[in-house]
């Protein structure tokens, strides 16, 4: 069966200007041009860098302390003990408010202002190999499977498409779009397509669109208004600014108040929500960011420790309205205490100037003061990317920035991973390809022999498989002078025969487990959940028949896997004999590989796997592993979660 709906892993084929967001984007009332002087312009991306680290640091010690209830009253409320880590550091320290945004920082330096998906794929595959969770965490699992964004962030392969990923690590596009909010806010939207879908990457969008305005305003409620305009009237998190907005004019001198409505609202399991976490959820922590920047009036520490007070992922909420307050008032305005919050320490620049790497693999070490001379850089070089221009006022550089610039996705076509499917399945499948030009000046040419049965026009697969077999094809997509080449491999099977088995083999399941799940098609929809409290715990899942059946393939399809636990590691196959007993098949391979070793970083979630072997004639055959865990809770949990389990003669 296809491992992907209709819809599959894309958003679209993004070939038209714009097409992620042009429709949506507003604030006509722009002037064309904007002024700035580079000095204050480098002065307020030094604010929002340190407001940023500020806040991710000062917000840690409440991450996550304050759910049900809000904090205290009782402000300021201190860095906590976040403290003693920058103390043992001697600097400030990454942390998945900041690191992905530096990972971000050296692709441009390396690739251009507007690196495509395919090269930061690259680098995420590359430095994040631990401390990632979330959308963030499932979007990586699948670039490991062979996916590229958006299919990481798309809601059908993505369970986790909701949270609240994009809010940490995408300020860095507005920062270094300084007035041309149009820009960084479709910039912000396809980069929050690496981990996140629908109304997920709203507040994402939201923030960016202040954080470009915050350039050019002090006024909160004109930055609100900017946030809104850019979504549009009608955005599920337009709705809910509007709601925040409601509650602090009832209760304008009690924020508890306000607070404790949010949570009634948003605190909830949601309809969209089988995977994930409350308190990580885009929309609820979106919300409370928005109370702590109405009730914090302008003061960057009030609204420090409201953020912090609001709870729930309190250190993301602090980090991006401390960073964004800082960014429109410049870093005179940044309280000396909390940029040197060490009292005992003689540094003469705040945080002693250093960004101490603890999070990213081969991240480097950095100056704080060099990162924001490299961040306004790259400013400057989308500014005049887009249209923009340096001029010379009494002696001082002006950048005159084009504010109604847009962004335009960066030319590329992606592959995809190996399309497990069967005869007589539909073959629908929309490759991603961006150009920046309108479809009749785009092309794409097959390289090679289609699937029988299944056409190709404009990036889009369709049709019915006719015939079993594993064929590559191969993809030009040309615009202009530019081309690229991608190759989709179609590992097309046989009818599944799970249907016609008698029996379905199994050795440990929870109690009452639906065993027919195993084969009702759904791929999304767990059906085998096995726990234990020893290791190894060795399982085994497959089907009986009556007669002999010939089989020489097998598809494998994770379920969701729990934080810690629930994935099947060393994976074989084995069929029974005529004797009864059970033998390992010869010439076993899995497509694609599937991870090596017991890192939870790495076992992915609703992906299939294609294993294929010399045919076997027998009455049964079954998929055999050990479960894979982590000791993390005592006694600890291991076991697998499947969803579904086929099987094909070729």
């Amino acid at each position: 069966m296809l491992e992907m709906s209709n819809k599959g892993w894309t958003v679209v084929c993004c070939m038209l200007f714009g097409c992620i967001m042009m429709s949506l984007v507003g604030c006509d009332t722009q002037p064309e041009e904007r002024r700035i002087s580079k000095a204050e312009y480098q002065d307020k991306v030094a604010a929002s860098w340190y407001g940023q680290l500020i806040g991710n640091m000062y917000g840690l010690s409440y991450e996550f302390k304050f759910l049900e209830e809000p904090g205290p009253d009782d402000f300021p409320y201190g860095y906590g003990p976040t403290l003693d880590q920058v103390r043992d550091l001697q600097g400030a320290f990454s942390d998945d408010d900041t690191d992905i945004e530096y990972m971000s920082l050296l692709q441009m330096e390396k690739h251009g202002p507007e690196p495509t998906y395919r090269e930061l794929t690259a680098a995420w595959k590359y430095h994040i190999r631990d401390r990632i969770w979330a959308a963030n965490r499932v979007a990586l699992n699948l670039m490991h499977h062979g996916y590229f964004p958006p299919a990481t962030g798309d809601s059908t392969m993505n369970a986790r498409w909701f949270e609240i990923d994009p809010q940490l690590v995408n300020e860095i596009w507005s920062v270094t779009a300084p007035g041309m909010v149009d820009y960084a806010v479709q910039k912000t939207d396809w980069a929050s397509r690496i981990t996140n879908d629908s109304f997920g990457v709203q507040p994402a969008m939201f923030y960016a669109a202040m954080y470009a305005e915050a350039f050019f305003s002090r006024d909160i409620e004109h930055l609100i208004e900017t946030g809104l305009s850019a979504l549009g009237e009608e955005a599920h998190f337009s709705v809910v600014v509007r709601e925040m907005i409601d509650l602090h004019r009832t209760y304008p001198d009690r924020w508890q108040d306000a607070r404790k409505e949010l949570r009634d609202r948003y605190y909830v399991r949601q309809p969209y929500n089988k995977h994930g976490w409350e308190p990580i959820d885009a929309t609820l922590n979106g919300a409370a960011a928005i109370l702590a920047l109405l009730y914090g009036k302008g003061d960057i520490w009030r609204t420090l420790d409201l953020a912090s007070a609001m709870g729930f992922d309190a250190d993301n909420q602090a980090a991006t309205m401390t960073g964004l307050l800082a960014l429109s008032q410049g870093s005179a305005a940044l309280p000396q205490e909390l940029l040197f919050p060490l009292e005992e320490e003689s540094w003469t620049m705040p945080f002693n100037d250093r960004y101490i790497n603890i999070t990213r693999y081969d991240l480097p070490d950095a100056s704080i003061s060099d990162m924001i001379n490299r961040l306004a850089h790259q400013g400057e070089k989308v500014i005049l990317l887009k249209g923009g221009r340096i001029e010379l006022q009494d002696e001082e550089e002006i950048y005159v920035i084009p504010s109604g610039a847009a962004f335009t996705p960066p030319f590329e076509a992606l592959p995809t991973a190996p399309v497990l499917a069967e005869v007589g399945q539909e073959a629908s499948l929309q490759l991603y390809a961006s150009s920046g030009a309108s479809l009749e000046r785009t092309t794409w040419d097959v390289l090679g022999t289609l699937p029988a049965g299944v056409t190709f026009k404009q990036g889009a697969f369709s049709g019915r498989f006719e015939a079993a077999g594993d064929v590559t094809v191969e993809l030009i997509f040309r615009s202009g002078q530019d081309a690229d080449t991608v190759s989709v491999n179609f590992l097309i099977r046989s009818p599944n025969m799970a249907g016609s088995a008698s029996s379905i083999l199994h050795n440990d399941t929870e109690p009452e487990a639906d065993l027919e799940r195993l084969r009702d098609g759904r791929l999304q929809d767990p059906a085998f959940v096995s726990v234990s409290r020893s290791i190894p715990f060795d399982q085994w899942y497959g089907y009986a028949w009556k007669q002999p059946v010939s089989i020489s393939r097998v598809g494998f399809h994770n379920g969701f896997p729990d934080e810690e636990w629930g994935w099947l590691k060393n994976v074989q196959v084995e069929y029974l004999t005529a004797a009864g007993s059970w033998n390992t098949v010869d010439d076993l391979v899995i497509d694609p590989p599937m991870p090596a070793g017991d890192s939870k970083y790495l076992h992915r979630s609703f992906v299939g796997y294609d294993l294929r072997f010399q045919p076997v004639l027998s009455r049964g055959i079954r998929i055999t592993g050990t479960a894979g865990g982590h000791p993390v809770d005592a006694p600890p949990r291991y076991g697998s979660i499947i969803s579904e389990i086929t099987v094909h003669s070729n």
